[in-house]
C-alpha cells in the first residue's frame, strides 16, 4: 500500500544519491502537469492490479479451482489467496534487484521498461489457463512494481524543483490511493460482472495507456552514473534498516490479513450480497486516503509518536472489526479504519528507514516496498492458513491483530536500540540532509 506521503518522505531523501545534472531544463507549466499525470496514471494502474484480486476472489477460485471450489469455499478461497501472496514476494524480490541494478539507467527508458513489463505480466494473467500459470504471471508481473514507484518518485522531485519536489511526489502517488477508490471498486464490478480475466485485462490497458502517455510526456533524464551495485547493497550492512523492515512487513500485514478476504467477510460474515464488496473496497479507499493525508502530517511532528499512535489506531479498528462486522454499521465504520490507520501508519515507517540507511538511499526506498509487501504476503498467506483450518472467515481479522501487536513490540525494540544517538540530539530524529534533484529535458 504505497500512498503519496509515503512517496513524498521517500524523493526527499532518495536525491541525495541521484545528484543534480548540469541544469534544469526549462518545461512548461503545462508538460510538467502532463508528465505528472502520466506518472500517477502508472501508480493507479499498479493498484488496481495489486488489489483487484481481492475483491474478485471467490470468482477466481470458483473458475481456477472448479473442484477445491465445489468441495469446499473455504479451502478453495484461501488457496486462491496465494495470487495475492505471488504479487507481494514479486514485488519483495523485484524492488531492491531492480533499483540496484538499474541505478545508471535513463529514467524514462527504465519507466517505459518497467511499464512494459507490467503490461505484459497483466495479460499473461488474465489469459494463462491454470491456476499454476496464473500464480507465475502475478509475480513476475510485480517484479516492477517497487522500482517503479522509486523511479517516478524521482522523476517528479526534479520536474517539480526545489521547493516543490514533495508536493509533486504526493500528486504522482495520489494514483494509487485514487486507484483504490474508483479503480479497484469498478474493475471488481466489471471482473463480477463480466469475468475476473477482462478486469485484468482492463488493467493491463491501463498501463499501455500509461505506457504511451509517458513516451509523449515525460521529458528525458539521466540516471545516476556513480552509483553501482556494491553501494546500493551496503544499505544490508545497518542493523536497524532490518528492523526497520521487519516493523513494516509483520505490522503492516494486519491490513492485508482483512483486506484479503474482505469479500467472503462482506458475504458470509456480515451477510451482504456480493454487489456491496465493491462499496466496501471504496469505503476502505476512501479510508486509506484519509489516513495518507492524515499519517504525512503527523509524521513530519515525530516519527516514534506516530508509529505508536496508529499502531494503536489500528489495533482498535482490528478489535472493532472483529466484534462487530456482523452488522452492517460495524463493517463499514471498522473497515474504513482500519484502511484509514493502515495508511497512516505507512509514511511513518517510510521516514523511519529512510532515516536509518544512511548512505543508500536509492535502494532504501525500494526495500520499503519490498517491506510492506512482505506484510501482504505474510497477512493473506496467514489469514488463508486461518480460514483454511476451518476458523472462519473473521479469523484474518485475529490473525491481523496478532500482527500489528508484534508490529508494536518490534518498533519498542528498533527504537530502544537508538535511545543513545537521540540523547545526544535531544528533540530531533537523525535525518539525511538532502541535495535539489534538477530536470533534465
Amino acid at each position: 500500500m504505497h500512498t503519496g506521503a509515503v512517496a513524498s518522505h521517500a524523493a526527499v531523501r532518495l536525491d541525495r544519491v541521484n545528484p543534480p545534472s548540469s541544469g534544469p531544463t526549462q518545461l512548461s507549466s503545462a508538460r510538467i502537469r502532463c508528465a505528472l499525470l502520466a506518472l500517477a496514471l502508472g501508480g493507479f494502474g499498479i493498484g488496481a492490479t495489486e488489489f483487484v484480486a481481492m475483491g474478485l476472489l471467490p470468482t477466481i477460485a470458483a473458475d481456477l479451482l472448479p473442484g477445491a471450489y465445489a468441495a469446499s469455499h473455504e479451502a478453495a478461497n484461501a488457496q486462491a489467496g496465494l495470487l495475492i501472496t505471488a504479487y507481494a514476494l514479486g514485488v519483495v524480490v523485484g524492488a531492491p534487484t531492480i533499483a540496484a541494478a538499474a541505478t545508471r539507467w535513463p529514467r524514462k527508458r527504465l519507466l517505459l521498461t518497467l511499464l512494459a513489463a507490467f503490461a505484459v505480466g497483466t495479460v499473461l494473467s488474465a489469459v494463462l489457463p491454470t491456476f499454476e500459470l496464473v500464480l507465475a504471471a502475478r509475480f513476475l508481473a510485480a517484479l516492477p512494481h517497487g522500482a517503479y514507484f522509486g523511479i517516478a518518485s524521482l522523476v517528479a522531485a526534479s520536474l517539480m524543483g526545489e521547493g516543490r519536489r514533495a508536493r509533486g511526489v504526493a500528486f504522482v502517488l495520489s494514483g494509487l490511493t485514487i486507484s483504490n477508490v474508483i479503480g479497484v471498486p469498478l474493475i471488481t464490478w466489471v471482473g463480477q460482472t463480466s469475468g475476473w480475466r477482462l478486469a485484468y485485462l482492463l488493467v493491463a490497458a491501463i498501463f499501455a495507456a500509461t505506457f504511451a502517455a509517458v513516451w509523449f510526456v515525460v521529458p528525458a533524464q539521466e540516471g545516476n552514473p556513480g552509483a553501482s551495485v556494491r553501494s546500493e547493497l551496503r544499505v544490508f550492512t545497518h542493523a536497524q534498516v532490518w528492523w526497520a523492515l521487519l516493523i513494516g512487513a509483520v505490522g503492516f500485514g494486519g491490513l492485508f490479513a482483512v483486506y484479503t478476504f474482505v469479500s467472503p467477510i462482506v458475504t458470509q460474515v456480515t451477510g451482504l450480497g456480493l454487489e456491496l464488496v465493491p462499496v466496501t473496497l471504496v469505503v476502505c479507499g476512501l479510508g486509506m486516503t484519509v489516513g495518507n493525508i492524515v499519517g504525512g502530517w503527523y509524521a513530519d511532528r515525530g516519527t516514534r509518536r506516530s508509529i505508536f499512535v496508529f499502531f494503536g489506531a489500528m489495533i482498535v479498528s482490528l478489535v472493532g472489526l472483529g466484534l462487530t462486522a456482523g452488522t452492517i454499521p460495524g463493517l463499514f465504520v471498522f473497515v474504513f479504519l482500519v484502511g484509514a490507520s493502515a495508511s497512516a501508519l505507512s509514511p511513518s515507517i517510510q521516514v523511519r528507514l529512510m532515516d536509518v540507511a544512511k548512505d543508500s538511499q536509492s535502494i532504501a526506498a525500494a526495500l520499503n516496498h519490498s517491506s510492506l509487501n512482505i506484510g501482504n504476503a505474510s497477512g493473506a498467506f496467514f489469514g488463508g492458513l486461518a480460514v483454511s483450518a476451518g476458523l472462519g472467515y473473521l479469523a484474518p481479522v485475529w490473525v491481523g491483530l496478532a500482527m500489528s501487536v508484534l508490529g508494536v513490540a518490534l518498533a519498542v525494540i528498533s527504537f530502544s536500540l537508538d535511545r543513545p544517538a537521540v540523547r545526544e540530539r535531544p528533540g530531533r530524529e537523525p535525518r539525511p540532509t538532502t541535495r535539489p534533484v534538477a530536470a533534465q529535458g
